[in-house]
């Protein structure tokens, strides 16, 4: 079976793949509530929260819309950091609900910075929101000044909005400390359940805001709310995925928060020390703000990473990803989240050295990267 080692989604274990075979039972039954409680307490766990969840059948995309659609409006001012694709992403969803986005052209590869965007705040009055994506999954970049950008919006009375998709749970993402009034994910990467449910927190002000504008259907908060009093969904749940989720979230708990994270960490340090051993560069340029979840890599100068993708995934077994958007074809990316441990890293490191040897890249240094990376790993 080949190794799945894409930024999400990730390999789930085999005991939450089983969980999905349980038969099914009534959503509308007092089973389910009492399942459903089992889960909101397990969430507010994971993303450090007193505030309510809600659990969308949908991708992650759905989760960043249901937050986008249920506050913002015709004439409403937002910021929006734009420094990757699923920036861009947040961008359009704005527009597409009549929003006026004032964008924060950062370059690819770099972070916003907090007094960026307190001069984004000081130059427009009545701004309702900022929305960051705080893990950019298309360059690798983490927002790691997210906390003070936090205090800086509401200091001008705007909601926080936070994509963290590809990063809650597996960076610190402390949602009630940072006061992120609405925090987005989905099931799939660091949560390391299958794909298919999408994970929102929501603050009282974001409530508020959202009972005002009272907008949608499939996605209006106001329902979710209602039924979460019921111990219940408004639709149809896949109960399946919800077994899933269940399953991995005790996992979560059983490893302990604070040590999954300490392992992200860790195995993105190996991925790290072993590319730049092999002389590769990693695609952020500020050290500071390179991701611990999605490991981006240019692509050495002779090398197609199409054929490098390629030759890692027949020769080797093992399934990275490209570049999206415009950076298509100009670097690799290798996930490094969920269920990631030393065997995956070092799996995909050997892969990595042997496919460009292979296509012709510094033979001489075939076997750095992986001493590097073991180096890393088995250290104190």
């Amino acid at each position: 079976m080949p190794l799945l080692m894409i930024p999400g989604p990730t390999t789930p274990a085999q005991r939450v793949m089983l969980a999905m075979s349980k038969p099914l039972i009534n959503h509308r039954g007092p089973e389910f509530k009492l399942f459903l409680e089992e889960i909101q307490t397990d969430l507010k766990y994971v993303f450090q929260t007193k505030n309510p969840i809600v659990i969308l059948t949908s991708s992650g995309t759905g989760g960043m819309e249901f937050a986008v659609s249920n506050v913002i409006g015709k004439g409403d001012t937002v910021i929006v950091p734009t420094m990757g694709f699923f920036c861009d992403r947040f961008a359009e969803m704005v527009e597409a609900y009549g929003g006026r986005v004032l964008r924060i052209p950062v370059e690819w590869g770099s972070s916003v910075k907090p007094s960026t965007v307190e001069e984004a705040f000081a130059e427009e009055r009545n701004v309702k929101a900022i929305l960051i994506v705080h893990n950019e999954t298309s360059t690798g970049v983490f927002v790691r000044d997210l906390a003070e950008i936090s205090r800086i919006a509401h200091d001008h009375d705007a909601l926080v909005i936070v994509d963290a998709v590809s990063s809650l749970g597996g960076v610190e993402l402390p949602v009630d400390k940072w006061d992120i009034d609405a925090c987005v994910t989905g099931s799939q990467k660091c949560i390391a359940a299958p794909p298919g449910l999408a994970l929102i927190s929501v603050s009282e002000r974001f409530i508020e805001e959202a009972k005002r504008v009272n907008r949608g259907v499939y996605f209006n908060l106001k329902a979710y709310l209602e039924y979460m009093e019921r111990g219940q969904t408004p639709y149809t749940p896949s109960i399946p995925l919800f077994y899933a989720l269940n399953e991995a979230l005790k996992m979560i708990k059983e490893e302990g928060l604070e040590a999954r994270i300490a392992r992200h960490k860790r195995c993105a340090e190996a991925f790290y020390r072993a590319v730049e051993a092999l002389g590769l560069e990693p695609y952020p340029f500020e050290r500071e703000y390179r991701s611990s979840t999605v490991i981006a890599v240019k692509t050495p100068k002779g090398i197609d990473s199409e054929e490098l993708i390629k030759t890692m995934r027949l020769k080797h077994g093992v399934i990275i990803g490209g570049g999206q958007g415009k950076l298509r074809g100009l670097i690799f990316r290798i996930g490094c989240m969920g269920n990631v441990s030393a065997y995956e890293v070092l799996a995909t490191v050997n892969a990595l050295e042997a496919s460009l040897a292979h296509l012709g890249y510094g033979v001489e240094k075939i076997g750095v990267g992986l001493a590097e990376a073991s180096r890393i790993l088995w250290s104190n």
